[in-house]
């Protein structure tokens, strides 16, 4: 896929099955991150991918997350099923580390960067993927399970896979009302 279509054309498909990507394609992915932006090389970013037995324990740790939250019933008996919802779920994680010209919003922005380059080269690569935030990015039980510092982020999960359903394609949006060019 050319890099420009490739750029125009992503879309998030969040009903994903089997295959997910191989061992040799999920190195691809990593590898991708690791090229994003990065001032001063501080690499400010942790993966944790999650497989198989991986989806059963994220979703156990969504799990006591929902408990924590007080959510209804419902929530925290669907919370152990979430993972399930694609093949591969990769946890992309914002480590912040004290440095006096790259302030923790650049590593942030940096780790987020990592994981649109790996949304991107899944893609690349014939896999389709949504990246997912929410409650549980913000959670201590999931920040404590993944040994966060209080200044680290989850900036969220891929999930990934093979599109269970027709493409859906975003629709397009003007450009207009968003850039300002001065000459």
């Amino acid at each position: 896929m050319q890099a420009l279509a490739l750029l125009l054309s992503r879309s998030s498909q969040p009903r994903l099955q089997k295959p997910a990507p191989s061992e040799q394609e999920l190195q691809n992915i990593i590898h991708a991150a690791m090229r994003v932006p990065d001032h001063g090389h501080l690499t400010p970013w942790k993966f944790i991918v999650c497989q198989e037995n991986g989806l059963s324990r994220l979703g156990d740790v969504f799990e006591q997350a929902a408990i924590d939250e007080q959510l209804s019933e419902k929530e925290v008996q669907r919370a152990p099923q979430l993972p399930h919802r694609a093949p591969m779920v990769i946890v992309v994680i914002a480590r912040y580390q004290q440095h006096d010209k790259v302030p923790w919003v650049e590593q942030v922005a940096s780790a987020s960067c990592a994981a649109y380059a790996m949304q991107l080269a899944a893609k690349s690569q014939g896999y389709d993927n949504v990246w997912r935030t929410g409650i549980y990015t913000q959670n201590k039980v999931v920040k404590d399970a993944f040994a966060l510092q209080e200044q680290d982020e989850i900036v969220g999960f891929l999930y990934i896979g093979t599109s269970a359903a027709d493409f859906v394609s975003k629709p397009s949006k003007s450009s207009s009302e968003f850039v300002e060019i001065w000459d």
